[in-house]
């Protein structure tokens, strides 16, 4: 579904992504984690074109994204995108928030928009907050309205930033759980987290990524048994604790 090879990138004199090469299968979920700074949010970034890149390819779903004639808001409206800070239009209702890009992007009548987004508020257990304006919800819910939007679109893929990172430790359980039920149900998942119990439980890979570069890309099994590197296991002690 995600095949990115030999992807640098450059801010200007600073090289923060070095020749990274990894693929995601249909249906696989792949958790990339790393230190601040790593470059792991500028890799996913990359992959729905929301960063450009200097060299190397990235495919998704076969097309190619640092193509100079592919369509890149169209892309878009097939790869989901969660972002740290939610990013909900804070004008707009809840309901309206999850309407506005399947009228506009995909030409759904206004009546089939609702009925998805009442579908997929249901499924994130916010029925009741639909007429709500996303400053009167909290972080929790405010993210899982976040995932609601993305799904209405029909994802091919599932990009997800930090998703719990702005969130009360509270918070956290309550978009973890959303994750696991989509990731059970088949959807194609990218996943920049620290949240290593979630990895544990639901990945089939995790990518650890140091300054810039992919050290390690492995199933979830061997990464959090022995054959992690010498520089993802003082990661995960500094992260776990011990």
């Amino acid at each position: 579904m995600i095949t990115i090879d030999s992807v640098s990138k450059w801010y200007g004199d600073f090289q923060v992504l070095k020749n990274c090469t990894t693929t995601v299968e249909k249906g696989a979920v792949v958790v990339v984690c790393g230190p601040s700074g790593s470059g792991k949010s500028t890799l996913i970034k990359c992959v729905n074109g929301l960063e450009d890149f200097q060299e190397g390819t990235i495919t998704v779903a076969g097309t190619s994204v640092g193509a100079p004639d592919t369509d890149l808001p169209k892309l878009r409206s097939r790869v989901g995108m969660v972002f740290q800070n939610f990013e909900l239009f804070p004008h707009l209702s809840i309901m309206d928030n999850l309407t506005i890009a399947q009228e506009k992007v995909l030409g759904r009548s206004r009546s089939e928009a609702a009925e998805k987004a009442r579908q997929l508020l249901a499924r994130v257990d916010l029925s009741a907050q639909a007429q709500k304006y996303p400053l009167q919800l909290s972080g929790g819910q405010q993210q899982r309205v976040a995932i609601a939007r993305a799904l209405a679109m029909d994802p091919v893929a599932m990009l997800f930033d930090e998703p719990t990172s702005a969130l009360d430790p509270e918070m956290v359980s309550e978009v973890l759980d959303v994750m696991t039920s989509l990731a059970r149900e088949g959807m194609t998942m990218m996943c920049v987290t620290h949240e290593m119990g979630f990895a544990r439980k639901v990945a089939d890979r995790v990518i650890f990524i140091d300054k810039g570069e992919i050290v390690d890309d492995r199933p979830t099994e061997d990464f959090f048994g022995k054959e992690r590197s010498g520089r993802a296991e003082q990661f995960l002690s500094k992260l776990l604790g011990h």
